[in-house]
C-alpha cells in the first residue's frame, strides 16, 4: 500500500508536501481497470489502474490543459493501457485535479508513480501530451524510479530538469509540424537540451492530437518503452 508519509515534490521554485491518507481501489466491472483514488491533503488523485500479474515495471499515462482521462493521438492512452499488460507492464492512467496547473498535476503523477512502485514496480515509464510533456518531466526529476519519458506535443514552460534526467532517463519527443497550438520547435528546444539517450521524431502535416499519424505514434511509443523499461521482453 502507499505509504501514507509525506511527499515532497519539487517543481522548479516551488517546494510541496503532500500527505496521502486514504487510497482506495474499486473493480470495474466489464472494464480492463480498476479507479484508483489517492486521498490526500491537497484533494484526491483518480486513477484507472490496468495491472498486470507479477509486473516490476510500470507506466503512467497523463494528459493535456483538457481534463478528464485526455489523451491524444485516437485512443493512444486506452490501447496502451490494454496492451501493456501482455508485456508484464502495469499502467496508469492519472486525471489532474487541476489541468492546467503545472505543479498540482506534477504532484498527481508522482502519486501515481509511487502507488505503481507501491504495487512491487521497480521501474516506471512516464508518457505526458502537450502540458503533460512538462508535467513527465517534472514528474520525472521527483522520483529515481523513472526510467523512460515520453513527451508528446510538448510545452517548453516546466521542462527544465530534463537536463538533469542524463544517465538515468530514456527520452522520446514527438511532435507535429502543423501543430496550431504548440510549434514543433518547442520540442526541438528540450530535445536539444536533453542527453543520451534520446529520440525527436517530427511528424509532417500532424497537428498537436497527431491524430494523422495516430498508428505510427502508437508503434513509436510502445516501441521505446519496451527497449528502454529494463529486463522487458519485447
Amino acid at each position: 500500500m502507499l505509504e501514507t508519509a509525506s511527499i515532497e515534490v519539487n517543481v522548479n521554485a516551488t517546494r510541496v508536501e503532500v500527505c496521502p491518507t486514504n487510497i482506495r481501489r474499486v473493480p470495474q466491472a466489464g472494464e480492463a481497470y480498476d479507479i484508483v483514488e489517492i486521498e490526500t491533503d491537497r484533494g484526491t488523485t483518480t486513477c484507472r489502474y490496468y495491472e498486470a500479474e507479477g509486473a516490476r515495471n510500470g507506466v503512467v499515462m497523463v494528459g493535456g490543459t483538457g481534463g478528464g482521462f485526455d489523451t491524444p493521438a485516437r485512443d493512444l492512452y486506452p490501447r496502451l493501457a490494454k496492451d501493456l499488460p501482455n508485456h508484464r507492464i502495469d499502467a496508469l492512467r492519472v486525471q489532474y485535479r487541476h489541468p492546467t496547473d503545472l505543479v498540482e498535476s506534477a504532484i498527481d503523477t508522482v502519486l501515481g508513480t509511487r502507488y505503481l512502485e507501491s504495487q512491487g514496480v521497480s521501474a516506471v515509464g512516464l508518457v505526458g501530451h502537450s502540458l503533460g510533456g512538462a508535467v513527465v518531466v517534472q514528474a520525472a526529476a521527483n522520483d529515481p524510479a523513472v526510467r523512460v519519458v515520453v513527451a508528446i506535443s510538448t510545452q517548453t514552460n516546466g521542462t527544465e530538469p530534463v537536463a538533469g534526467l542524463a544517465g538515468r532517463a530514456a527520452i522520446l519527443f514527438l511532435h507535429g509540424d502543423a501543430d496550431p497550438v504548440l510549434p514543433h520547435r518547442s520540442s526541438e528546444e528540450v530535445y536539444r537540451r536533453t542527453h543520451e539517450p534520446k529520440r525527436l521524431v517530427i511528424y509532417e502535416g500532424a497537428g498537436h492530437t497527431l491524430d494523422e499519424v495516430a498508428e505510427s505514434l502508437y508503434v513509436e511509443v510502445k516501441a521505446w518503452l519496451l527497449k528502454h523499461l529494463p529486463g522487458t521482453l519485447v
